[in-house]
C-alpha cells in the first residue's frame, strides 16, 4: 500500500535539513512517540496510542537504508507490533526535502505492509490519519523554529559556558523539554532530556551516534488520541488496532528520521 504525504517546513531547505536533524529541538513535536534506543545506524521506539476507553502500546525497531545529503533524502524500513496483541505493520519510508522559495517542503512516500487485522483496514483512513498526525508535527515544528529565533542568545551562552562554539541552529533545548501540545493534544517525549553542554552547540547539529541510552522525560507522553484526530468513531472502534498499529510505525519511522546524523 501506497500512502503520500506533504508538510512545509518554514525554513530553507539548508536550514530545515539541519533542523530536521536536531533531536532535543524537535522531538517534542513527535505525537505520541517515545525513542528508546539509537546507536547510529538502528533504532528501537514505543508509541502511545489511545482509542476511547482503551490504551495501546506499540513497540518497534528500524534501521537506515540510505541516507544522501545532497539530495536531502532519507529511506529508512521500520516495523512495529502491538505489545499485547497481534497487529503487526512494516514501512519503508522515503523522505525527500525540496526548496520552495523561503521555506521547504518535505515530500514522504510511505510503502506499507500489514498482516492479520490490520490489513481489512482502508487506505483512506489511513491516509487521513498520517496526513493529521503529520499536519500536528509541522505546526508544532513551525512554533519551535520561531521560539528558536528569539533564544539564540541563550543558547549561545550556554554553549560558551560550556568552551563551545554554538550556532544559531544549535541552541539547545530548555530543562526538562516536553512538547507543546499539537491539536489533538498530544505531547512526545522522545528524547525530551535536555543534551549535555555541547552536545547540541556545534556546526553539526544532528545527534551523536552514541546516543544509544534510553530517552527519559519528566512527563508521562500523552498517546495520540485517534478518536479525536479523525471523529470517525463508529469505523475507529471497529478498525482501531489496525489505524493504531500504522500510526505507531509511522510515527516510530518518523522519529527514527530525526535522530538520523547528516
Amino acid at each position: 500500500m501506497q500512502l503520500d504525504h506533504q508538510f512545509t517546513v518554514p525554513a530553507p531547505v539548508e536550514d530545515a535539513w539541519k533542523v530536521l536533524l536536531d533531536v532535543p529541538r524537535i522531538a517534542p513535536c513527535m505525537p505520541g512517540a517515545t525513542l528508546d534506543e539509537f546507536d547510529g545506524e538502528t533504532f528501537k521506539g514505543s508509541v502511545k496510542v489511545r482509542l476511547g476507553p482503551i490504551s495501546l502500546l506499540y513497540k518497534g525497531q528500524g534501521r537506515f537504508v540510505e541516507t544522501d545529503d545532497a539530495a536531502h533524502r532519507l529511506v529508512i524500513e521500520a516495523s512495529g507490533k502491538e505489545s499485547r496483541g497481534s497487529g503487526t505493520a512494516a514501512a519503508t519510508v522515503t523522505s525527500t526535502l525540496v526548496a520552495d522559495g523561503d521555506s521547504t517542503r518535505v515530500d514522504v512516500n510511505t510503502d506499507l505492509k500489514i498482516t492479520g487485522r490490520p490489513a481489512q483496514f482502508g487506505r483512506g483512513m489511513l491516509n487521513d490519519v498520517g496526513s493529521k498526525l503529520l499536519g500536528q508535527f509541522a505546526d508544532c515544528l513551525a512554533r519551535t523554529l520561531g521560539e528558536g529565533s528569539t533564544a539564540e542568545p541563550a543558547g549561545a551562552d550556554t554553549a560558551s559556558a560550556a568552551g563551545t562554539t554554538a550556532t544559531a541552529d544549535a541552541s539547545p533545548p530548555a530543562a526538562g523539554t516536553t512538547g507543546a501540545a499539537p491539536a489533538a493534544g498530544t505531547t512526545a517525549a522522545a528524547g525530551s532530556t535536555t543534551a549535555p553542554p555541547g552536545s547540541a552547540a556545534s556546526t553539526d547539529t544532528s545527534p551523536q551516534e552514541h546516543s544509544s541510552a534510553p530517552a527519559g522525560s519528566t512527563q508521562e507522553v500523552e498517546p495520540i488520541d485517534l478518536l479525536q484526530i479523525t471523529g470517525a468513531q463508529a469505523a475507529l472502534r471497529r478498525y482501531g488496532p489496525a489505524v493504531a498499529a500504522t500510526a505507531g510505525v509511522a510515527v516510530l519511522a518518523w522519529l527514527a528520521v530525526r535522530r538520523r546524523r547528516s
